[in-house]
Parts: C-alpha cells; sequence; structure tokens
C-alpha cells in the first residue's frame, strides 16, 4: 500500500489516510501499546488539515484500533482476545487453548453470611454461609479478569480445604461435591472500575470493563454459585454465537 495520497484520485484524502494508517497497524509496522505520531506530525507529513487528521484518528480510535492517553498522545490499541462465556467453556482452558500462558492468583477465600444479594441470587436463608473466593487471572503475566464466587457453605463442605488455584472450580465443584453445571443465567454489561477493582487488574479507577454475572445450577435447576467477574475491556472482548 503507497503512504503517499493520490490527489487527483477520487477517493477522498482522508479515506486514504485512514486507509495508510489502519494498514501501518494491521501490518505491524505499528507495534501494540507503540505511541503514534502526533497529529501536527501527522499533518505534516502527509499534508492535510489538522482537522482531517484528527477525524480520522478520532475513527481509528472508534474502531477500537487506537487508543487516546489524555496528557500523553495517541497510541495502538492492545490486541484484544476474544473469548466466550465461561459459561459455555473456562476462561483459563479457552486462554491455553489459544496458546496463552495463564496464572491464576488467589486473594482471598473465606466463609461468611451471605448478603441480600448472594441470599436473593443463590435462594438462600437469613444467616446461611456462603464460601467467597477471589482470584486474579492473568495472561502473559498481565492482569485481565477479576473473579468473585458464591458458593453456599451447606452444599460444599470444607470447600476451602481444596485447591481452586491450580484446578478450575466447576471441576472442584462437580467432582468433588456432585455439582454439575446444567443451567446457567447470565447478566452483562459495561462498567467503570472501582479503586480496589483497579488496583488488582492493574487500571485506573473509572477504567472500562465489562462485569459478567452468572448464577450456575445443576440439573434440578438448585442454583450453587454466584459469580461476577470483571474482565479489562481493553484486553479481552466476549464472543456470542446464536442457532436461531
Amino acid at each position: 500500500m503507497t503512504e503517499v495520497l493520490e490527489r487527483d484520485s477520487a477517493v477522498p484524502l482522508y479515506v486514504q489516510l485512514e486507509q495508510i494508517l489502519s494498514g501501518k497497524i494491521t501490518g505491524g509496522e505499528w507495534l501494540p501499546n507503540q505511541r503514534i505520531p502526533s497529529e501536527n506530525e501527522l499533518n505534516r507529513m502527509y499534508g492535510l488539515s489538522r482537522m482531517t487528521v484528527r477525524g480520522v484518528l478520532t475513527k481509528l480510535v472508534n474502531d477500537g484500533l487506537l487508543l487516546r492517553v489524555p496528557g500523553k498522545g495517541t497510541y495502538v490499541a492492545p490486541t484484544k482476545i476474544s473469548a466466550v462465556s465461561p459459561a459455555y467453556r473456562g476462561i483459563r482452558e479457552q486462554l491455553e487453548a489459544l496458546g496463552y500462558s495463564t496464572t491464576t492468583r488467589l486473594v482471598s477465600f473465606d466463609r461468611e453470611a451471605a448478603t441480600s444479594v448472594v441470599r436473593d441470587r443463590l435462594r438462600l436463608a437469613r444467616g446461611d454461609e456462603v464460601y467467597v473466593i477471589v482470584r486474579v487471572r492473568s495472561v502473559q503475566g498481565e492482569p485481565i479478569s477479576l473473579h468473585r464466587s458464591h458458593i453456599p457453605a451447606a452444599l460444599a463442605p470444607d470447600l476451602d480445604q481444596h485447591d481452586v488455584v491450580s484446578e478450575q472450580l466447576c471441576v472442584v465443584l462437580e467432582k468433588s461435591y456432585g455439582l454439575p453445571m446444567r443451567h446457567v443465567h447470565e447478566q452483562l454489561e459495561a462498567v467503570a472500575v472501582s479503586a480496589n477493582e483497579a488496583k488488582q487488574l492493574d487500571m485506573h479507577r473509572g477504567d472500562p470493563a465489562l462485569l459478567l454475572h452468572d448464577v450456575n445450577a445443576d440439573a434440578d435447576e438448585r442454583p450453587f454459585e454466584y459469580s461476577s467477574i470483571v474482565f479489562r475491556g481493553d484486553r479481552l472482548r466476549l464472543t456470542f454465537d446464536y442457532d436461531l
């Protein structure tokens, strides 16, 4: 692809610039997290107005190819990992199947009285206790998701004696407690991370993220796990396929 604007072409100059810049990204000339030339520099390089250059950069930002960092400049957006909902296949299993190196860090593992929200999701009575497990999943050494799981203590006694770091929690629940996942209710929403979430995920407070709520139930539709997973919005996208 030529890097010279063809001013006699029927293709508008801003479209040509967009093709040139996107080609630098998709072709690997500009790498993820690399700072690109400023608007003024691009203006001088291509002889276009600053307004035209800004419009092209804004489109590439909206398309997810670039990101703006206030006070620093414009950078090539990190490559996003595509994954399906963990209800279909565990996130760690998916990432490792794609060739990524993953690690899991246990933040906390507590037994406590269920909150009203958790009681409602798991159909528990006031005073019922749950295990609350908080873990951080990392890819290539970079935090990518924060998992918080609530398990009724009555359904999984001594769960805290099990290794839920090297082994997937769903496997432990099915093999050790006869709790196979057969029904799942999901809610997905866009959120801004809290200060604590930002600390765990190496983000800034208020950065965009995806929040997935899952209620897992067995064949008798008895709920046995309520989880919330915060995914870094700049590193992962969730995909959904439907047969209609």
